[in-house]
């Protein structure tokens, strides 16, 4: 049977990784945390950063011990011996890969079209025409790259984290000066904190927020298969690219409110790119729309490859029709699983707003990263530590189901009902989907 290749050397990863963190989130997430906690919104990064690294911590070690393609689904099964939850995790996660893909692909349309400047004057469905064709010639082109092998998609990866990075750079190397203008622990005066107080409520409401710029180490989980020594390269890429992202998270957040007013940042529609306008008049707006097209372009190839190596994982796991676990035999790519979410990902340009299923999946997302670092609890306590392996203290996962359930029930108690209400009928969604086409018998591959 023809198998993955393991080409992904160490420094790879965690360019890999670091392109997936360094996406779209902080480019349009620093306005939004700043209107939530003032000029003080390093902060929020910074226990953000806590917060993740913990459950980032707990997947380097599921990584380092099993690297398998089918990640969190993986690790699900081989805890609880529970098909139905393995299905859950793995179909959770890739709704909300697929989700991002097909954002990002109308936000790539969207800001070409705005160089280009198509405009036939009609409509398909609910979205421009000129959008939609340019968002499947978008993801044709990636599905290309990710079918032609993960050596090109890692380099063209390379590509795109180097220019999001030097956007970022851009920013703090231009706006360095006027550091030491603004109070950087200002917090918002809001009825119920009428004096401005940085209170551990509002840091815990900030964090939330900005947890999910973090969010890329469990995309790399699912290229385990195609890493060169994943017992070492696995924890050092994903330690290593989320600590990288929290020093230029905080350098670029410190930078943008000493440039421009929090609350001024707060109301921007490109918070970033009016940073640079007004520290560096001098650079092209034009840059900044191809930086910014290279950083989601980035996050939706991530998502493209993770997307497409856990359907592959699922099916050699018996989870889902095994065909989508079938590997081309010179490409040494999951072929039909890459077309199977190319249908999926184009069918879903023709829907008018999808942010609505992205925002209800995070909700998933968390319930996932408890489920996974339970998975490690019961794994380290079953089968011990695992020598030449990175094997995380299991205070680590402890505290990150922790955390993960804190943060739901925050996030539960400050949302509308319509979020909650979306997760739970995407939850029960995927449950019928299970019952309906996946095979009901444990998965060899969990066990071995």
């Amino acid at each position: 049977m023809t198998e993955l290749r393991r080409t992904i050397g160490g420094g790879q990863l965690l360019l890999y990784g670091l392109g997936s963190m360094l996406g779209t989130g902080i480019y349009g997430l620093i306005g939004k945390a700043a209107g939530t906690m003032g000029s003080a919104v390093w902060m929020a990064f910074l226990v953000a950063m806590v917060a993740a690294l913990l459950t980032g911590i707990s997947y380097a070690s599921i990584a380092s011990r099993y690297p398998k393609a089918g990640g969190a689904a993986y690790a699900t099964q081989r805890a609880y011996g529970a098909p139905w939850l393995s299905y859950l995790v793995g179909l959770t996660v890739l709704s909300s890969g697929l989700a991002s893909i097909a954002t990002q692909a109308k936000v790539v349309a969207e800001n070409l079209n705005t160089l280009v400047g198509f405009d036939f004057g009609f409509t398909v469905l609910s979205s421009p025409t000129e959008i939609v064709l340019i968002g499947v010639v978008f993801l044709l082109l990636l599905d290309g790259i990710v079918f032609r092998g993960i050596t090109t998609s890692v380099w063209v990866n390379t590509a795109f984290t180097v220019v999001s990075a030097l956007g970022l750079l851009l920013v703090i190397a231009v706006g360095a000066r006027f550091w030491g203008q603004a109070d950087l622990f200002e917090v918002p005066k809001i009825p119920g904190n009428a004096h401005g107080d940085l209170t551990l409520g509002l840091l815990l409401q900030g964090s939330i927020l900005t947890f999910f710029s973090f969010l890329g180490f469990e995309d790399m989980l699912n290229v385990a298969e195609e890493v060169e020594r994943p017992e070492r390269n696995m924890p050092i890429g994903i330690i290593g690219a989320m600590l990288t992202a929290s020093v230029i998270y905080m350098a670029v957040a410190i930078t943008a409110v000493s440039v421009v007013p929090w609350a001024e940042l707060a109301s921007a529609p490109g918070p970033l790119k009016l940073v640079v306008e007004r520290a560096a008049p001098w650079f092209p707006a034009v840059g900044f729309t191809v930086i910014t097209i290279a950083a989601v372009s980035n996050t939706a190839l991530v998502n493209y490859v993770m997307g497409s190596r856990l359907l592959y994982g699922m099916a050699q796991q018996g989870l889902i029709p095994a065909v989508l676990g079938t590997v081309h035999i010179t490409r040494r790519t999951p072929h039909i699983a890459i077309g199977a979410l190319l249908v999926v990902v184009v069918a879903m340009q023709f829907v008018g707003d999808i942010a609505q299923l992205a925002s209800a999946t995070v909700l998933l997302l968390l319930v996932v990263f408890a489920l996974v670092n339970a998975a490690l609890i019961v794994l380290k306590l079953r089968e011990g530590d695992i020598p030449g392996c990175f094997n995380a203290p299991i205070v680590v996962p402890v505290l990150g189901v922790l955390i993960c359930l804190a943060m739901i029930a925050a996030r539960i108690v400050q949302a509308d009902w319509y979020g909650p209400a979306l997760t739970l009928a995407l939850l029960v969604a995927i449950m019928v989907l299970y019952f309906v086409t996946a095979k009901a018998k444990t998965p060899s591959a969990a066990t071995t």
